[in-house]
């Protein structure tokens, strides 16, 4: 009997180290892609300052997804001197390492009027690591409204990203509103950017 239960152990502990495998090669080609298509950095040079947390499976969590009917549009401040409009699309809530956490997932309203944005949505949020790990304005994770299925998302902080401010000036990046401030440590996604930006 106990050898049976041990090969069952082991047969275990092979899956979850296969899904680990698996789960870290996906990420690393999702990364892989995100810097060589990367919107602000352009060269090998400039891409060389990224800095990623290692792949941590652990901050991918499945939500549950309360939608808001009809929520009213309102300025969301930016980096910038212009505010963008913005409304609640859906009150994510999940548990990253035994606590239950709530995040507000975000449509901006500009996105609306082109076909190839108009369903894109996004995550805006802080946490303990933001101003000295990662970027002090916050760090986005986008979606689309197809990625919610039956009031479900799987929301993974291993590809949350720097806002374009993070790397130069003269752009006008959404702040996540203080409600997406987590009172946890993300130590998942992209960091501070390796080169003081002018």
């Amino acid at each position: 009997m106990r050898a049976l239960l041990l090969v069952f152990l082991c047969l275990g502990s092979a899956l979850i180290a296969r899904s680990q495998t698996s789960y870290t090669d996906s990420l690393l080609s999702w990364r892989k892609v995100y810097i060589e298509t990367h919107d602000v950095l352009k060269t090998p040079e400039e891409q060389s300052f990224l800095r990623f947390y290692a792949p941590d499976s652990s901050f991918r969590a499945w939500c549950t997804v309360t939608r808001y009917a009809d929520s009213p549009w309102f300025p969301m401040p930016t980096s910038g001197k212009a505010p963008k409009m913005a409304r609640k699309y859906g009150l994510l809530t999940f548990r990253i390492h035994d606590t239950t956490l709530h995040l507000l997932l975000y449509q901006l309203k500009f996105l609306l009027d082109n076909v190839k944005t108009k369903d894109f949505l996004f995550v805006g949020f802080t946490d303990a690591t933001s101003a000295d790990e990662t970027y002090g304005a916050g760090r986005y994770i986008d979606y689309e409204t197809t990625d919610i299925r039956q009031d479900r998302l799987l929301l993974d902080f291993n590809k949350a990203y720097n806002p374009s401010c993070a790397y130069t000036t003269g752009f006008n990046c959404p702040i996540p509103p203080r409600e997406n401030d987590l009172p946890i440590a993300v130590r998942a996604g992209e960091k501070n950017f390796g080169k003081k930006v002018h």
